[in-house]
């Protein structure tokens, strides 16, 4: 924590007639390096004065030789020593670094910005290394590693012991080499520094419980890519772990296991095919057979309920779909929620579209274990009918439905939730480079659910696959009566490489 005091007048002559003497000794070369009589180290090391960050979560999206000045800014009040290093050599801000480090003090590289905070901090003392802008009063330190360990090391002795600062914040980075001056900075503020290189904390067993053991500490993220990191340090200091374990939906050697269809409609697949118990039972099996193709992989038992049935006439609505009472799917959402079943919601739009279905099961989706698909296929346009042209969706409006999704979930804060698209061809989803994956609230699955010969199955695996945006799971399908012939559970694991992070069966 920081110390508030004032300097009485004494302390502001001291500190002025130290700032005259070194100016007075010290010449600078044109190479940076300088004529110095001995330096009073014992007058100008003192202890630094840190602070707490007001936000309690704040990200800085600056480069590399920004950093340095916005951590300083963020973490100290004053620091009576600066050192501050050759922007463009690489050998000057190791050695300023190790020095720094050394002496417990802020580093800075030499940034227009960094006079300015150099001055903020009260800095009676800079040491320079290398080629640096002139500041009134520094003293240039060889860039060799013994002549300024010897420097550093009889400032330190003249300096004596001194507390060390402490505050209580913690900064994020993804490279803690990348970002050796901002880092050493921090540490000289007393901060805790979390190297995460995914910029995600969920991925990170060290960084997330170190952020769960000290949940009221302020985060400082460093760089663009912690753009989105507010949810996933929500995640692991609340401890919202999903259903079946671990805060991330897919990953690792976990893979869904699901039975398609809605309630009381065979026709549309096995989930439909018989009653709420008898659905569990069937699902719970067909995990035990997974489990035995693959005793290393964790298969989670899912239920894909279609929500809403493309129709073939109108309805009252205009929009070629039905979409079922929240009231008539809750039974078996309730009992699949006590039996330890994840829920997919499918939606099939017809004339409407995704995100306006979506809403319509907002209190369901609410719930930890339910999940979103969206059926590209049956969505149509003003004058297209289902089972007469294959439906398609954009990527602007599979971005809307997400976002929507993603905002519901970390507002509610919910576990981390699938978010499924349906694709047999690449008509269905249109512009689908511009799929926006980056929200850390959604696990987005394409899932490949066309059906037929098995050879025909594979080369649109493998179509789909190519191209595919970054950070998507992939889910197949397969269809009882029409894949010719369908898989079984072992040559499904064995045959469709990668493994698939969600199988349906239909």
């Amino acid at each position: 924590m920081s110390v508030s005091s004032g300097l009485n007048r004494a302390g502001i002559l001291t500190g002025l007639v130290a700032v005259v003497l070194v100016a007075a000794a010290l010449v600078v070369r044109p190479d940076g390096s300088s004529d110095s009589a001995t330096a009073p180290a014992s007058d100008t090391l003192t202890a630094i004065r840190s602070a707490t960050p007001s936000a309690a979560l704040d990200v800085v999206s600056t480069t590399r030789l920004g950093a340095p000045v916005e951590v300083s800014r963020r973490l100290l009040e004053s620091s009576p020593t600066v050192v501050l290093a050759d922007a463009t050599d690489p050998a000057a801000q190791q050695i300023a670094i190790t020095s720094a480090s050394t002496l417990g003090v802020p580093v800075l590289l030499d940034t227009p910005e960094a006079p300015a905070e150099i001055d903020r901090l009260g800095a009676t003392t800079v040491l320079t290394f290398g080629r640096v802008a002139a500041v009134p009063g520094a003293t240039a330190v060889p860039v060799d590693e013994a002549q300024a360990a010897a420097e550093i090391d009889r400032r330190r002795e003249a300096a004596g012991q001194r507390s060390a600062a402490t505050a209580d914040a913690i900064v994020m980075t993804r490279s803690a080499s990348s970002n050796a001056a901002a880092v050493a900075t921090a540490r000289a503020a007393g901060a805790h520094v979390l190297e995460v290189p995914d910029a995600d904390p969920r991925t990170d067993s060290e960084a997330a419980r170190y952020l769960a053991e000290h949940p009221d500490h302020p985060v400082i993220a460093l760089g663009s890519s912690f753009a989105h990191v507010a949810y996933p340090l929500d995640v692991v200091r609340k401890g919202i772990e999903q259903p079946a374990g671990g805060y991330l939906a897919l990953g690792g050697k976990t893979t869904y296991t699901a039975m398609y269809g809605h309630p009381g409609a065979p026709q549309l697949g096995v989930l439909g095919e018989q009653g709420v118990q008898a659905s569990i039972k069937r699902v719970e099996r067909l995990v035990r057979k997974y489990q035995r193709a693959a005793p290393d992989a964790e298969f989670v038992p899912t239920f894909e309920i279609i929500a809403t049935v493309a129709s073939a006439s109108a309805g009252k609505d205009k929009n070629y779909s039905t979409e079922t009472p929240v009231a008539e799917l809750l039974p078996l959402v309730d009992a699949a929620e006590k039996a330890g079943i994840y829920v997919i919601l499918d939606l099939q739009p017809g004339r409407t579209d995704f995100l306006t279905q979506a809403k319509k099961y907002r209190s369901l989706l609410e719930r930890p274990h339910v999940g979103l698909a969206i059926d590209p296929e049956w969505r149509l346009t003003k004058k297209q009918k289902h089972l007469v042209q294959i439906g398609s969706v954009t990527a602007d409006e599979i971005n809307r439905t997400g976002d929507w999704l993603a905002d519901l979930t970390k507002s509610k804060s919910l576990p981390q939730k699938i978010f499924v698209l349906h694709q047999f061809s690449s008509s269905m989803i249109k512009h689908r480079g511009r799929l926006d994956t980056s929200r850390p609230e959604l696990a987005t699955v394409i899932h490949v659910d066309g059906s037929g010969p098995q050879g025909a199955k594979q080369g649109t695996w493998h179509h789909l696959r190519a191209k595919a945006p970054r950070g998507v799971g992939w889910g197949w399908k397969n269809f009882v009566d029409e894949d010719s012939p369908m898989l079984t559970a072992q040559q499904t694991w064995r045959q469709v490489k990668p493994h698939p992070d969600l199988i349906t069966y239909q």
